[in-house]
């Protein structure tokens, strides 16, 4: 594949790493000082570059029929007009909050676990998640897609900051140095609790689930999550 980069920090030059050792070629590094693009050149895009850049990187994309891989958080208001001109253009769009494959497995069980606690309301749950000190968004996206998991398996109304109160499910944000990513989902009571937990030991995971899912979209039209990825149902 000719891969275009939008976002070419960090992560960016890790998904090049990945791409070069998996035999694609990494045609455009798109960031904020590029001032063209040739679009003719890229035969897929990945996206993960800043809440204030995501959507226009993708209308563009969509715009030059460009298969879109995003990974990018903070820019979701916008998600229904990507949705929208993504079917207007009969083009390709996977969007993740985390493109780690383990991650992708967490958000699985983390929803059969939300079933199974549903019928234990004396088990009281809360979301925590630690990034490292760059990162823009808090929560994180992975930490709300973990809610919104729950809350679609369970009597839970949804999701806010630090305090709870009922059927609201707490998120604990923490930001320290050297910290790729770690999320935890707990429930307790007065006697026990049950903990899952998913912590990133780099930036690897993250990039290899893009590229995967850029080599699955290749060739096919529609919108995507990475649960179509893994054949996950």
């Amino acid at each position: 594949m000719n891969i275009g980069l939008f976002g070419y920090g960090k992560m960016g030059k890790m998904i090049e790493k990945i791409g070069i050792q998996r035999n694609h070629s990494i045609v455009a590094k798109v960031d904020v000082d590029t001032k063209e693009v040739d679009y003719t050149a890229i035969d897929i895009a990945i996206d993960f570059s800043s809440p204030e850049a995501a959507f226009n990187n993708i209308k563009s994309c969509l715009e030059h029929n460009i298969p879109v891989i995003s990974g990018t958080t903070g820019w979701l208001k916008d998600y229904d007009k990507v949705i929208s001109l993504s079917k207007e253009k009969n083009g390709a769009f996977i969007y993740a909050s985390n493109f780690s494959l383990g991650v992708n497995l967490f958000f699985e069980l983390n929803c059969y676990l939300a079933k199974m606690m549903n019928n234990l309301p004396q088990y009281k749950v809360s979301i925590e998640e630690t990034h490292h000190l760059q990162k823009l968004d808090a929560p994180s996206g992975t930490a709300i897609s973990l809610a919104e998991g729950i809350i679609e398996n369970s009597d839970y109304e949804g999701w806010q900051m630090e305090k709870s109160r009922d059927q609201y499910i707490p998120i604990i944000s923490k930001r320290i140095a050297d910290e790729y990513g770690t999320h935890i989902v707990s429930y307790e009571n007065l006697v026990d609790e049950i903990v899952i937990k998913h912590k990133a030991h780099n930036r690897e995971g993250f990039a290899l689930g893009a590229i995967v899912a850029a080599e699955w979209l290749i060739g096919k039209k529609g919108v995507f999550t990475m649960k179509d990825v893994l054949n996950l149902g």
